[in-house]
């Protein structure tokens, strides 16, 4: 008879968290720090991404 080998999982520390915001799918939240462009002067508004830190700003 064969050895019987124990199951073992895979850690999902391996895997990269932020397969999402690779793709392009970011989890945007709006950063009310800074609502106001000195030199544009114009009211901007800043979304961070929550899982990577990515910023991106428009402004109005």
């Amino acid at each position: 008879m064969g050895d019987v080998l124990p199951f073992k999982r895979k850690s999902p520390l391996g895997k990269t968290p932020n397969t999402l915001c690779r793709e392009g799918f970011h989890k945007w939240r709006v950063d009310k720090a800074k609502q106001f462009d000195v030199k544009l002067g114009k009211l901007i508004t800043v979304y961070v991404c929550e899982r990577c830190g990515e910023k991106k700003i428009t402004a109005h």
